[in-house]
């Protein structure tokens, strides 16, 4: 009965909770969506006739670690993206969507012990929920760190105890982040993989929103490893196509890390992955080989966002996201402010406690809403004018 009791103490997922919140209330009005982060946007026409081409495919396994071409399409996009040269051989692995990758590279990689007790995980509070069940499942302590306007919405791993940052084998940071699209920069990656020498721990970067951002392209952590000439083995990044190029359903994203990392997560991945279907990964071989479409898909970002700083101009703690396509927008209580929003307009947003966990009664994502900008420009627009009347006057 191991497991099942890791899991017991688990808060319901997000979007369930959000379910018992709202669905016996009877919407306010048109109902539009801006929960959940699934893009809306237009993917690259030609996909379907990459998988229509490939679809004999479907008739086979597909290579467990991805296609060499599909996995050299990821190296050759590192080069161009971050200026690194990694091995498509040794240190790339094509997953099944990042939410794949994330969980099982804590299994293939946590120790069972560190500095002689429980290894400790460390998870940015608000976070991506998993992570957490990841740490949960290696049997692992994970430690939630607050990431808030105090800190730029990044957490200060550097200031936890001497003895938490001994044990910890994993930090776990998404930039840009997830849900409040801050941006890592040089500094803050050079200081925790400095941090992450200093402990010996893995840093866990997913990167998945790293191209829709409004000013300079987002620094990478392997970028910032290499110029240190830090241990390739010491980052491990994730990448998908569901944000970058608008194919949630393609399922289908990449690892990279360094070679010993790379042998262990294949080795893991031999016996419990879920490989992508060939069709799929020939035509993911196209999508990462073209930027046309997601300088469009920038641009379009880049406009609602823009749209939503004029809406919310003047509401008090209001900051503009760096990169990403949610807002993160401040108010009394999100539970209230969830259930106001759609009682009186019939726009659905995510209470900012769901994606956040108590620490010492305090739960950093209490006084906040996500609002997700996927939808088309237009029905964004109405939606933001909408909220911000009902919630802010």
């Amino acid at each position: 009965m191991l497991f099942p009791e890791r899991f017991s103490n688990l808060p319901a997922y997000a979007f369930p909770r959000l379910r018992a919140l709202l669905d016996h209330l009877e919407p306010g009005g048109p109902v539009v969506h801006m929960t959940i982060g699934e893009p809306k946007h237009v993917f690259p026409d030609w996909v379907t006739d990459v998988i229509q081409e490939h679809s004999a495919g479907f008739n086979r396994y597909p290579p467990n670690d991805g296609t060499p071409e599909l996995q050299q399409a990821a190296a050759d996009w590192i080069s161009r993206r971050y200026g690194v040269n990694v091995d498509a051989a040794t240190q790339v692995m094509v997953l099944n969507g990042t939410r794949e990758g994330l969980y099982n590279a804590a299994m293939a990689l946590c120790p069972e012990v560190k500095a002689g007790g429980q290894p400790v995980v460390l998870v940015p509070n608000p976070f991506y929920q998993v992570y957490a069940v990841a740490a949960i499942a290696v049997g692992a302590e994970p430690v939630f760190v607050p990431a808030t306007s105090e800190n730029g919405f990044l957490p200060d791993y550097a200031a936890l105890p001497q003895d938490v940052l001994d044990r910890t084998a994993i930090a776990y940071l998404c930039s840009p982040a997830n849900p409040q699209g801050a941006v890592a920069s040089r500094e803050y990656w050079e200081n925790l993989i400095t941090l992450a020498e200093r402990h010996d721990f893995r840093i866990f970067a997913d990167e998945c929103y790293c191209e829709i951002y409004r000013g300079a392209a987002p620094v990478g952590a392997m970028q910032v490893a290499q110029e240190m000439g830090a241990d390739p083995d010491r980052v491990v990044i994730f990448h998908s196509l569901s944000k970058r190029s608008n194919l949630p359903g393609l399922r289908s994203g990449f690892v990279a890390t360094g070679p010993e990392n790379m042998r262990r997560m294949k080795q893991l991945r031999a016996y419990s992955g879920t490989p992508v279907p060939l069709p799929l990964q020939r035509a993911s071989e196209k999508v990462w080989a073209d930027e046309a479409h997601v300088e469009e898909n920038r641009r379009l970002y880049a406009a609602k966002f823009d749209l939503a700083d004029e809406i919310f101009q003047g509401v008090p703690g209001y900051a503009s996201p760096e990169a990403g396509f949610f807002l993160w927008l401040p108010v009394e209580d999100g539970e209230k402010a969830a259930i106001k929003a759609w009682t009186e307009t019939g726009v659905r947003v995510l209470p900012g406690a769901y994606l956040s966990r108590d620490v010492n009664g305090d739960n950093p994502g209490n006084k906040y809403i996500r609002v997700a900008l996927v939808a088309p420009k237009t029905e964004v627009a109405d939606a933001l004018k909408k909220l911000r009347n009902c919630l802010f006057g």
